[in-house]
């Protein structure tokens, strides 16, 4: 199914033999750059230097979005969530006590988080030097840099638009970010995704490794590391999207929501993890850093939610069903009613639930977004206000998922534009500064 974001490698690399995703790669040596806290030193070159890209699987819905928790935990009064933390350990049904997936992933907040705040405090404590960069190199990564505009521009435009009121910096860093994404979601969920095995998995896993510890394997990875030398950007959320691939080679079924959620933040949630460090907090905020990265993770969650409620019918076609199985069989419904395809009362009753719990993402996300840097603000609210009008669109075809595919119409997208940058001006709030309280951290 199609991730709230997001491609793949040279079909003549061992990775992505087969899948047909770019027709040529630049491949470079990785001792050619120079770049800060990094080994891209000394001298050699870009190969295939003259060859152009060539997308020819490039589909897939695109927003560089953001995200937080499950149905009870974390969360103010608001929407019906309790505003006391519960408790993240859980009974599985053989009685043994086991860790929640939201704590799973809490865990991975506070850590990316920290890794912030740690690399800020360096950043005051110690001169940094310029880099050094060899003649002709910067050349080839603002190239790089180039070509990964492109593909946001032609995949994700709405939110390329927004990313033009960035710094020049972030806007790059950005853009850098976004390919990668898309290129690991196209390993699983391109047209090619059948030649695709858990090895090759590990092989970009691997290649990601070489990339953060910079030796890029082409022009595009060049781009992402030298994004991660210059930002407090973790390898982690990387990492887990990639697991969230593996996923989906090995798992199309999902017992409860808390299974789902994993999966939603190892495709989707990573994604604000890897991007706040780039958009940035704004100074005056209020809000603790860790109250932030919660808000951001909330975002990937609703998206990806948004994404399953919308491709039910597409993902049932491939044998999927991305909906917790607890809650079809307490609604009186199974696999077989969704792969039947017929919108009932049953069905519409347990769409509505499904579409207020996506909604109370979205809600969460919101009371973070007016807390990033303010160039960084329209962009977010541009991807959160048109993907949560797919859930109006959901219900507007009576909640016929199976053979109608709900989307936001160009006007909608139109009116939706100068509606996000009003909002993008709108400086954090005391109601914001509360987020810190809400999340008790």
């Amino acid at each position: 199914m199609s991730v709230a974001l997001i491609w793949v490698v040279s079909p003549n690399s061992e990775l992505s033999n087969g899948l047909g995703f770019l027709e040529t790669t630049k491949l470079i040596d990785s001792s050619r750059f120079v770049v800060r806290g990094r080994s891209f030193l000394q001298s050699s070159k870009f190969k295939n230097i003259g060859k152009k890209y060539k997308c020819n699987s490039c589909y897939l819905n695109a927003n560089l979005t953001h995200s937080c928790f499950g149905e009870s935990g974390f969360r103010g009064s608001n929407n019906g969530r309790k505003s006391d933390v519960v408790s993240r350990v859980v009974a599985n049904p053989a009685g043994e006590l086991t860790v929640s997936s939201e704590q799973l992933v809490y865990d991975v907040v506070l850590k990316q988080a920290a890794l912030v705040k740690e690399q800020m405090r360096a950043r005051e404590d110690v001169e940094v030097k310029p880099d050094i960069v060899l003649p002709g190199t910067l050349g080839l990564l603002n190239e790089a840099y180039d070509r990964c505009g492109e593909v946001c521009a032609e995949y994700a435009k709405t939110f390329y638009l927004g990313t033009l009121l960035m710094t020049p910096e972030r806007r790059k860093a950005i853009w850098a970010i976004y390919v990668w994404c898309r290129r690991t979601d196209e390993l699983v969920d391109g047209p090619n995704a059948s030649h695709i095995t858990p090895k090759a998995l590990d092989r970009w896993e691997s290649r990601l490794e070489d990339l953060f510890n910079g030796r890029p394997f082409d022009m595009l990875d060049a781009a992402l590391s030298d994004t991660v030398s210059k930002f407090p950007v973790d390898i982690q959320p990387f990492k887990d999207m990639i697991e969230g691939m593996r996923m989906d080679l090995r798992k199309s079924r999902y017992k409860t929501f808390d299974e789902l959620y994993l999966y939603c933040y190892y495709v989707a949630g990573t994604v604000g993890l890897m991007s706040v460090p780039i958009m940035g907090i704004a100074p005056e905020s209020q809000a603790t850093t860790e109250s932030v990265y919660n808000a951001a993770l909330a975002l990937g969650i609703a998206n990806q939610l948004t994404n399953i409620l919308r491709d039910v019918g597409e993902d049932a076609r491939r044998g999927r069903v991305y909906l917790p199985q607890d809650e079809l069989a307490q609604a009186g419904l199974s696999d077989e009613d969704i792969f039947a395809g017929k919108v009932t009362d049953k069905w519409r009753s347990f769409m509505k639930k499904q579409i207020k719990r996506a909604r109370s993402f979205f809600d969460e996300a919101e009371e973070g977004v007016t807390q990033l840097s303010s160039a960084s603000r329209w962009p977010v609210w541009a991807s959160l206000l048109l993907y949560r009008q797919i859930l109006d669109e959901i219900e507007a075809n009576d909640c016929n998922n199976f053979t109608r595919r709900a989307y936001v119409s160009k006007p909608k997208k139109l009116v939706s534009l100068p509606v996000a940058y009003a909002k993008s001006l709108a400086p954090p709030s005391s109601r914001n500064g509360a987020l810190s309280k809400i999340f008790d951290v």
